[in-house]
């Protein structure tokens, strides 16, 4: 199921009990990740740019009934599919751009989000 934008940066309020204030942690590791290299980004980093230690990132984002990992796949899934609007590019090539050690990691992810193959997608989609 893609996401947008609005639909990724509004996800946790849309799931949880709404407060401006509340959320401000997960929009902000939100707003970090869809805009750094996903390769790179750790939760040290994002911690470390938020001026925070990992152990208090890890802990507000537990109070927001959230977790970094979540947070990086929501990440992952949307930046796959605007590269995929705009330009069919390998799994490898994808997976790398992604952050992803290992391309089978990434294929599997790919059907978690999609509901089907990498090659199916590319069959369906980009032939």
């Amino acid at each position: 199921m893609p996401l947008s934008a609005g639909q990724l940066q509004s996800y946790p309020r849309t799931t949880r009990f709404p407060s401006e204030n509340r959320y401000r942690t997960t929009d902000r590791v939100l707003q970090i990740l869809l805009s750094g290299d996903l390769s790179r980004l750790r939760a040290e980093s994002v911690a470390e740019s938020m001026g925070i230690s990992t152990t208090t990132l890890r802990r507000r984002l537990r109070a927001d009934h959230t977790h970094y990992q979540f947070l990086l796949d929501r990440a992952r899934q949307y930046r796959c599919e605007q590269q995929l609007r705009d330009l069919w590019l390998p799994g490898k090539c994808l997976a790398d751009q992604l952050g992803y050690l290992e391309v089978n990691s990434f294929y599997r992810a790919f059907r978690r989000w999609t509901g089907i193959t990498y090659s199916e997608y590319k069959e369906r989609y980009h032939n």
